[in-house]
């Protein structure tokens, strides 16, 4: 799915009170959407760890509250700013789906439909606002606010569905090839049944989230739990240096800026 096919999908009066506020969905996009759901989902590990619940999910409030401020203040998309914004709401989502299992005792079969109407509900009143939920028409600070809201969801719900398939009978590596070969079927759709391209999106994008959080399982956790046995911090600080490496990348390139 290219940038093309969903820029053809933004209304045919664009607002253009500022610059669109995200990337070009490019390879790269997806790159670096797949690593920061990993290093998100072993950083809210790491920090619940060596910090206990309660401080990690407030300093990860803070830190994503402090993140979305400095991308609301921009009128443009600037990379470091995007990506770390993504990344405390990865951290920040992986520690909301975990304090309704662990903290309140919700099961993953409960949450994981849960964040799904929830999804469903900020795309529907984005939809009724706007009329379009196409990402490149983030132009207004209305449209940045329901956008926002849609990722921080969707990273809950990614995060439920994830630990769904890891904790029920799949495994952290069985659940990476499942949502390996899930991704895949949006793209798939789009490009051989006409599947509207803003709904193979969004359905990809939520599949990232999965997609990479078991694969950063599987490397982190011990050989009793089927992974790799790597550790949470290394893997964290491993998935880090890749991102902040991209970042770099697409800073100086600007290859996914809005042309």
């Amino acid at each position: 799915m290219t940038t093309q096919h969903v820029l053809d999908d933004r209304p045919l009066v664009p607002l253009r009170a500022m610059a669109n506020k995200v990337p070009e969905v490019t390879v790269y996009f997806w790159i670096i959407k797949v690593l920061t759901t990993g290093m998100g989902e072993t950083a809210s590990d790491l920090l619940a760890r060596l910090l206990g619940p309660v401080p990690a999910v407030a300093l990860g409030g803070l830190a994503l509250v402090a993140s979305l401020a400095v991308q609301f203040a921009v009128r443009r998309y600037v990379p470091w700013i995007y990506w770390t914004a993504i990344v405390m709401v990865s951290v920040f989502g992986t520690m909301a789906a975990d304090v309704l299992h662990v903290g309140l005792g919700i099961s993953y079969t409960v949450s994981t439909p849960l964040f799904l109407t929830a999804l469903a509900a900020v795309f529907a009143l984005w939809y009724a606002s706007e009329r379009t939920l196409s990402i490149h028409s983030i132009r207004t600070r209305r449209r940045e606010a329901f956008y926002w809201a849609a990722v921080l969801a969707t990273f809950a719900l990614g995060t439920a569905a994830g630990d769904l398939t890891a904790t029920g009978g799949f495994g952290y590596l069985g659940s990476v090839v499942l949502f390996a070969a899930a991704i895949c079927v949006p793209a798939v759709a789009h490009r051989f049944t006409g599947l509207n391209a803003v709904t193979a999106f969004w359905t990809a994008y939520v599949i990232t989230r999965p997609l990479g959080a078991s694969l950063a399982d599987w490397m982190a956790l011990g050989h009793a739990r089927g992974g790799l046995g790597l550790g949470l911090g290394p893997v964290t600080l491993a998935w880090t240096v890749a991102i902040v490496c991209f970042v770099a990348y697409l800073a100086v390139s600007r290859q996914d800026a809005e042309r």
